[in-house]
């Protein structure tokens, strides 16, 4: 396989990139929030037409889908180049439940969706992001194999404060009503692709990281240079970098591997692994992006509070890190460590 990003997948990276820069800088994002600590219109997407015009939601839907509005035909390749942008602007919502129902579920453009997985009872409540402002809901069950879609306004639920001010969270109160079937989509697939996208954002989010932390030690100056000259700092932001770039080639190996057709139990496990790095590159680096910051860092004026709590957000959604440990444990137990080191996760 090429690992190698084409000219095509660089120009849409690129061109993803300056929208955001344009369209959602720090003095829009901290619109945001203060519009969301208000009260303001809290169930708004920011961005949201924005980015359905770009064809975010609709990069791997088929250009011809019957009578339905084609997409660009891609694939997760370029999917994860687009969503590793997104994340590393801090855009909010339902991003990824989004790509997913508009891809297999033929959600209309410019509606948003929700995704939660089927759990037995006892297991917790059901939290769901942004509950009034959906289209759909997508209630995969991994154990089935089974998606089915619901209407929001069939839910009872209470609004729950979140950890990120910016992913406002429902509270499921009483029984799940069982939704309509939707033939033809496969949960695990679906959950699989879910977790992939969601890594993307993590590693997005961990390459801001970096980037403020460094930008930052360049110009804050102590005892008569910039921070950044001071070994410690250093150290800090290296470590960064380290965690962000085996995420980055593990998610986009596994993209491609996706595919290539890698069946969706050998790809699982490749999921599993890039997601783990991800979330640990975007939590710590967000945690060592506050510690170059210092006490400044933990101010509510600093967007480096935002990072941490949105990559808490992402480390808790879709496959979490015991599941993914577990998935990675369970196939490279199957594989054979021998085995295994010559593709995907081992290797990386």
């Amino acid at each position: 396989m090429d690992f190698r990003l084409t000219d095509d997948q660089i120009a849409l990276q690129t061109g993803l990139r300056e929208l955001l820069e344009g369209r959602f800088g720090p003095e829009r994002l901290r619109a945001a929030v203060a519009g969301a600590g208000s009260g303001a219109d809290d169930d708004g997407l920011p961005l949201w037409s924005e980015l359905s015009d770009a064809g975010l939601f609709s990069l791997r839907k088929p250009e011809r889908s019957g009578q339905r509005e084609g997409g660009l035909g891609l694939g997760l390749a370029e999917a994860v180049l687009a969503f590793e942008e997104v994340g590393r602007a801090l855009v909010p919502g339902p991003l990824v439940a989004t790509e997913l129902a508009t891809v297999h579920a033929s959600l209309p453009p410019h509606r948003a969706a929700g995704l939660c997985r089927r759990q037995p009872a006892g297991r917790g409540p059901l939290l769901v992001e942004r509950l009034p402002a959906l289209a759909v809901l997508l209630l995969p069950d991994t154990l089935t194999g089974e998606v089915r879609s619901l209407s929001p306004s069939a839910l009872r639920a209470r609004g729950r404060r979140g950890v990120d001010p910016l992913t406002p969270l429902w509270e499921v109160q009483g029984p799940v009503p069982d939704g309509e079937p939707l033939p033809g989509v496969d949960a695990g697939r679906l959950w699989a692709e879910g977790t992939l996208l969601t890594a993307a954002l993590q590693v997005g989010l961990a390459g801001r990281a970096v980037a403020t932390a460094v930008g930052y030690a360049k110009q804050r100056e102590q005892f008569g240079q910039p921070i950044g000259a001071f070994q410690a700092v250093q150290h800090l932001c290296a470590d960064m970098l380290a965690r962000t770039e085996p995420a980055r080639a593990a998610v986009r190996a596994a993209a491609v591997g996706a595919d290539a057709g890698v069946p969706t139990a050998e790809l699982s496990v490749e999921i599993a692994g890039a997601k783990l790095l991800a979330d640990q590159a975007a939590v710590r680096g967000a945690r060592d992006c506050l510690q170059v910051h210092g006490g400044m860092g933990f101010t509510w004026e600093a967007d480096v509070h935002l990072l941490l709590k949105r990559a808490w957000v992402y480390e808790g959604s879709f496959a979490r890190t015991p599941e993914s440990a577990e998935v990675l444990a369970e196939g490279l137990s199957v594989a054979g460590l021998g085995h295994g080191a010559g593709h995907g996760v081992g290797h990386l």
